[in-house]
């Protein structure tokens, strides 16, 4: 998780929302896969965090199924990574922070939960949470505008 910790501060320098993720086969320990959002960057919405290191992982073992590995991602992830997730086999996904604004594994439409939902993988949440909610805060409050009568307000 804090590799994952550390490709999130490279999205956060980058301008990107700080969640950084590692694909590992937990036999070997070897990173298969690594991914820091950039959909900014890139131009492109569908690159987050996860999706970025399923492809990595993918094209590293020349395979689109990435059975019995492990996701490390410091956010919960969100509907679409929850798919592509599944789609790709992936066997345990860990995650930092939740998000009960836009996760869909504990929060939202609980993906895996889901009838329709044809591979689940092995949940677990709070990984380090500590330091990826802190890292999302920091980035967050450091784009937000002061309003009006607030402290850090310059009157224009």
């Amino acid at each position: 998780m804090s590799m994952a910790l550390d490709l999130a501060q490279a999205a956060a320098e980058a301008g990107e929302v700080p969640v950084g993720a590692v694909i590992v086969d937990e036999n070997t320990g070897e990173v298969l896969g690594r991914g820091q959002n950039g959909p900014i960057t890139a131009h492109d919405p569908t690159a987050h965090a996860e999706i970025i290191a399923l492809r990595d992982a993918a094209a590293t073992l020349q395979n689109y199924r990435l059975t019995d590995l492990t996701l490390y991602v410091t956010l919960e992830p969100c509907a679409m990574c929850a798919g592509a997730i599944s789609h790709a086999r992936i066997g345990r996904v860990v995650w930092g922070a939740d998000d009960p604004k836009g996760g869909a594994v504990l929060h939202g439409g609980r993906f895996f939960d889901q009838p329709t939902c044809h591979w689940r993988p092995s949940t677990e949440g709070g990984v380090l949470a500590g330091a990826a909610a802190e890292m999302l805060r920091g980035f967050f409050r450091s784009r937000r505008k002061p309003r009006a009568g607030t402290p850090g307000d310059t009157g224009r």
